[in-house]
């Protein structure tokens, strides 16, 4: 009875734990999404008017942040300035011209202030929120009319939208391949002088195709001008609280929006495409200054590769310590090892990764086989590929303690088995060993995608950039370019909440890119826990 009740107890503290790392994870995804989805919810706009000491009357336009009541008195402050006062957070916007986005306001009386129906908010894709009064639309100057100009509004954003997207596309996409197929045809040029093969007619036909490719690079560079005049046409009128018009391009503009005068309907689709457009926009083509696409793209990928790598390596030294090596003095100093390494600070990794993998494995592929781009280099740069291995080398002991824990819980009777019935100890070893002990190689995986996707300190000295112009993949050969920097979410996060001008007006964001990275990794984990409870259930009756 005795023992019965001390399990019990032990039951019930795992039970406690548990329910506590729930809750704990429950209240943190709660915070960051309750804090993060702010920055896509349509806040109301307020008008507020205050008297300066000279008399003089002054309109502030904004979203009132924060309204906080000030009841405490400073030991140094005047008579006539003692008693309870507010402080108002107001976001005014409008950043180009009355920088910064935020004003404070302390006032002893409560402020004139109204809601006006039409009020629009803009958002740019440089520059933050424009907020006034829609005025006109105009068309190489020429004021546009109609009957309703919003839905004239909606009608000619969406046609420079769709203009935009013709030109990232024509940019992006014909150019650089274009370039990229000069850049081939050069260094074929250049191989063949090298070797005293660049004949007469060898030189006649490499001319050719160069004039070739560079007549349809001209051919996309006029259609990509005639497509920017188009984009550059219209433009919108604004009226700010100064009352004062401003010239704004419909191409800056990614939505307009009347926040005081939308129903909850409108409201909910608002939130949803600015959601999307969080997701799915990319601020290096300038569709969006708030877009992670390229963050979590470069996220997955990086964690993918790592995985890629660092899966086989770890199992092999599991192997290797559990299923080979005897218990001698060199099998201790490894194990030794590999806890230390598990303890190692992620930064020394960086600086191991940029040393060994950047400059020493990167400067010598350069020299033996990107001889011909030096001084620049090609794989002697931080990049994707050195990202994913100094990652992978982090996240090797956890793969390693994993697999061998796997190991040691089959049971010998089924090695001894598999060697009885004529297996070689190889086979016993592909063929009987590691099937059965693939949940635990899962679950090295799980933990080393938990920490690698959150790992930032590394990242920043060997490929991470605030902002890359191009993805690591895209539709030229050889596709993936694992030479390339990419964006992730961990030093996106990074850079908002302390490398921002506008920290206050990114805060929001901060909070979402940290829920964004928190479901990814989890997203990943599901899946991984996924397989690793199939593949337990079907090995579970062998262990038995």
């Amino acid at each position: 009875m005795k023992a019965m009740r001390q399990n019990d107890r032990w039951r019930w503290l795992t039970a406690g734990a548990v329910a506590v790392c729930l809750l704990a994870f429950a209240l943190l995804t709660g915070l960051l999404a309750w804090q993060g989805m702010r920055a896509f919810w349509p806040q109301p706009v307020d008008r507020y008017q205050l008297r300066q000491p000279d008399g003089a009357l002054v309109t502030l336009l904004g979203e009132t942040v924060e309204k906080t009541c000030l009841s405490q008195q400073a030991d140094g402050m005047e008579e006539r300035q003692r008693g309870a006062m507010t402080r108002y957070l107001i976001k005014t916007g409008n950043r180009d011209v009355a920088a910064p986005d935020f004003r404070v306001i302390l006032s002893r009386e409560p402020l004139n202030t109204t809601r006006p129906k039409g009020v629009m908010v803009l958002q740019r894709r440089s520059g933050g929120d424009a907020l006034g009064w829609f005025v006109e639309l105009r068309e190489n100057g020429e004021v546009l009319t109609a009957r309703d100009g919003d839905a004239l509004l909606r009608q000619r954003l969406e046609q420079v939208h769709a203009l935009l997207r013709q030109a990232s596309r024509i940019r992006g996409a014909d150019m650089v391949r274009i370039n990229s197929q000069i850049r081939a045809l050069e260094v074929q040029a250049d191989t063949q002088r090298s070797a005293g093969a660049f004949s007469l007619q060898a030189q006649s036909q490499y001319q050719a195709n160069r004039a070739a490719l560079q007549r349809r690079f001209n051919e996309s560079g006029a259609q990509l001008a005639t497509l920017q005049q188009e984009i550059d046409r219209d433009a919108l009128i604004l009226r700010d609280a100064q009352g004062r018009d401003r010239v704004i391009p419909l191409a800056q503009i990614v939505e307009a929006w009347y926040p005081n005068a939308m129903s909850l309907g409108e409201k909910w689709r608002h939130f949803m495409r600015q959601i999307w457009h969080f997701v799915s926009d990319n601020p290096a083509t300038g569709q969006s200054e708030r877009g992670a696409f390229p963050a979590i793209f470069g996220t997955v990928l990086m964690v993918l590769l790592m995985s890629i790598v660092v899966m086989p390596l770890g199992v092999i030294a599991a192997v290797w310590l559990h299923e080979y090596a005897g218990r001698n003095a060199l099998t201790r100093l490894v194990r030794i090892a590999v806890v230390n390494l598990a303890g190692v600070p992620s930064i020394v990794y960086g600086v191991f990764g940029l040393g060994f993998f950047v400059w020493l494995v990167g400067g010598t592929l350069d020299q033996l086989f990107f001889a011909r781009a030096l001084p620049a280099p090609t794989f002697g740069t931080p990049g994707l590929l050195w990202a994913a291995l100094t990652l992978a080398l982090l996240t090797l002991p956890v793969v390693i303690v994993a697999t061998e824990e796997g190991l040691s819980r089959i049971p010998d009777s089924l090695r001894q088995g598999s060697l009885a019935l004529g297996a070689t100890r190889a086979e016993t070893l592909w063929h009987v060993v590691l099937p059965m002990a693939l949940p635990a190689m899962l679950t090295g995986l799980i933990l080393a995608v938990a920490r690698a996707a959150g790992e930032t300190a590394p990242l920043m000295l060997v490929g991470v950039v605030k902002m890359a112009p191009e993805l690591p993949v895209d539709a030229v050969y050889p596709w993936l370019h694992l030479d390339r920097k990419f964006m992730h979410l961990g030093f996106q996060i990074y850079d908002l909440a302390f490398q921002s001008p506008n920290v206050e007006a990114d805060r929001p964001l901060v909070y979402a890119t940290a829920l964004l990275l928190v479901l990814i990794i989890l997203s990943l984990n599901l899946v991984a826990m996924g397989l690793r409870h199939r593949l337990r259930e079907r090995y579970r009756l062998l262990t038995q």
